[in-house]
């Protein structure tokens, strides 16, 4: 920190001047760091640098006697006047200053505060006036320590002393650490709170009593600060306005720095934006803290209990955000219930989804909601996974993931849309209400009794133009329209362009196929295009149904999208459902009931129930 002495006499001064017209800023100065008043003093003092040990507020402090280029560089202005001489005090209204300086107070009987007090009013940046003397070490330590007060914990963004209340931007902060401490979204700081409030914030409870003088404060001076023994969000900011008036700033910048706040009130960006090491072929994931405090943030806001959000709570849940971080295509995304609201696996897909698309974002979005202030971690980079190498787990057949991506291919209107809706539940009649399209969809499936998430990623048709985005995934789905003659030929020319050679399972999805099939404009019908390329024959599938549409293929491709690491574990009573009747039996198996099958590139002997 650096700080600046001004004398508030003319730079130029008059030849019948005499050494007794200046203010003393320097012998201010000399007798800080002496502790005694020099017999002799200097025109100015050497620079001097205070170390942090011995300071109030644990900061270094580099001080310099006043010079023209100094003073730009300054953290905070001290001008000094002589409370003696009038014209120095009328001088100080010629510069705007942090810190008013009142020296040579052993020279007189009364206070200058009356004359000084209009002059503060007149300028909002004046922090305090500290009247002292250098010649008895009268509030000398006390005015350094204004100093460092003055740039650690200003009172100027916090508090307008012409109208005596906070701010509206340290109100709004405020407000936010308020509905983060509001542990159960009340409207109240119960006991529980108010100490897990203070031990976040200055690392020791309160006792008993005097958490009922707080409140007691607050009763005498509001008739809605408390309610139900709790204290209200008025009586919150009542009482951060007496801190600031009784000049205990300090306790509310406390506060404001705990939750994430610079000087202007603003979220810092390391705060927001921890650093988080994500190397190639790595994805990201929520882990299972992170999930919790999700889950215990909807509980939150699911106000009637009813296991969804409506769009009022939702509001309300984003309340702590300086803006809505979730579009109206979220209902497009996630599972709702009938009304079209956040159920409460849609909700946490989104998140899901978020933290695997955009990562920053994911944790910009959980410094609002305050994830490390109330799990007590460094920085919300704790809530993050960062998934082994995908190229380390097909090596290994196996996958700590819980997130699997699908990339979706077809032509125009080939019913990739509708596929991506099915997998939220919603057939072609309710798909058809919905207004916002998404070109994500992402639910849950189970696998081997584990509870996976599959992301859906529809990918616009244009095949020649395939970013590396849209070719990077677990499995993929080639989508046409058996009703169309010429929707296949895009997924075979897809294929042979970008998948042939890939290792990433792909898989056929003849769409619509409740509608009549007609033949395909292309040298090869799907089944022999998949015969001949040893993939599964053609998936058929149809949103248009009375009931929600099945999810078996989606549970299938989160299948083929993990990596196996046994072949024992598959469940073979699905791969009847994958038409594979038609593969030959070879000569060696000893039973009709035996059948011989490939899943990617293994081939697989298992007997068939009767």
């Amino acid at each position: 920190m650096s700080l600046t002495v001004v004398g508030s006499q003319s730079t130029q001064r008059e030849p019948t001047q005499t050494r007794r017209e200046n203010v003393g800023k320097t012998s201010l100065i000399m007798s800080l760091v002496s502790e005694e008043f020099p017999d002799e003093v200097p025109l100015r003092a050497e620079e001097i640098t205070i170390p942090a040990d011995v300071t109030p507020e644990r900061v270094p402090t580099h001080i310099v006697d006043y010079s023209g280029i100094c003073i730009y560089t300054a953290n905070v202005i001290c001008i000094v006047y002589s409370v003696n001489n009038k014209k120095s005090i009328e001088k100080v209204s010629l510069v705007v200053p942090l810190i008013l300086v009142g020296n040579k107070s052993d020279l007189v009987e009364h206070s200058s505060m009356e004359t000084i007090l209009p002059i503060m009013n007149q300028y909002q940046d004046i922090e305090t006036c500290v009247e002292c003397s250098a010649k008895n070490l009268k509030n000398i330590s006390e005015l350094f320590y204004y100093a460092q007060k003055a740039v650690l914990h200003p009172t100027g963004p916090l508090y307008c002393p012409e109208e005596k209340e906070l701010k509206p931007s340290c109100i709004k902060a405020l407000t936010r650490i308020f509905k983060i401490s509001d542990l159960d979204n009340d409207g109240i700081l119960n006991d529980s709170e108010l100490n897990f409030f203070q031990r976040t914030c200055f690392n020791t409870p309160l006792a008993p009593q005097a958490l009922e003088d707080v409140k007691n404060v607050v009763r005498r001076n509001m008739m809605d600060g408390v309610k139900d023994n709790g204290l209200t969000l008025k009586g919150f900011l009542f009482l951060h306005t007496l801190f600031i008036q009784r000049g205990r700033h300090e306790t509310t910048w406390t506060v404001l720095r705990r939750f994430g706040y610079d000087d202007d009130l603003e979220l810092t960006q390391e705060y927001l934006f921890p650093m988080i090491k994500i190397p190639p072929d790595c994805t990201t994931e929520l882990n299972h803290n992170a999930y919790l405090f999700l889950q215990s943030v909807f509980d939150k806001h699911d106000k009637d209990r009813d296991c969804a959000l409506s769009p009022e709570e939702v509001k309300d849940l984003f309340k702590v955000f300086p803006y809505m971080p979730w579009g109206p295509d979220v209902n497009n995304t996630v599972c709702t219930n009938e009304q079209g609201w956040l159920t409460y696996q849609g909700y946490l897909s989104q998140w899901t989804l978020t933290t695997y698309l955009d990562v920053q974002r994911s944790l910009e979005y959980l410094g609002y909601l305050g994830y490390s202030i109330i799990y007590e971690q460094e920085s919300q980079a704790a809530a993050i996974t960062v998934t082994r190498n995908k190229r380390i787990d097909l090596q290994k057949k196996q996958t700590q993931r819980s997130v699997f991506r699908c990339n979706v291919l077809g032509a125009r209107g080939s019913g990739k849309s509708g596929f991506l809706q099915a997998f939220l539940g919603r057939n072609l009649q309710r798909r058809i209400r919905e207004e916002h399209k998404s070109f994500y969809a992402i639910s849950t499936t189970y696998v081997y009794g584990q509870e996976k998430y599959l992301l859906l990623h529809e990918v616009m048709p244009d095949f020649d133009f395939l970013t590396e985005t849209d070719l990077s995934c677990d499995v993929v789905c080639l989508v046409y329209d058996i009703n169309n003659p010429r929707s296949f030929e895009y997924c075979a020319k897809v294929y042979k362009q970008y998948f042939i050679d890939s290792k990433t399972p792909c898989v056929v999805i003849a769409a619509k196929s409740d509608l009549h099939e007609v033949r395909q404009h292309y040298s090869l019908s799907p089944h022999d295009f998949c015969r001949k390329h040893k993939l599964h024959p053609p998936q058929p599938f149809t949103c248009s149904t009375n009931e929600a549409p099945s999810k078996d293929i989606y549970t299938r491709l989160t299948t083929m999208a993990i990596p196996q690491s046994s072949l024992s574990r598959l469940d073979f009573s699905s791969l009847i459902n994958w038409h594979l009747t038609d593969v030959p039996v070879k000569a060696h198996c000893s039973s009709p009931q035996i059948l011989l099958a490939k899943i990617g590139n293994h081939w697989i002997c298992c007997a068939l129930e009767h």
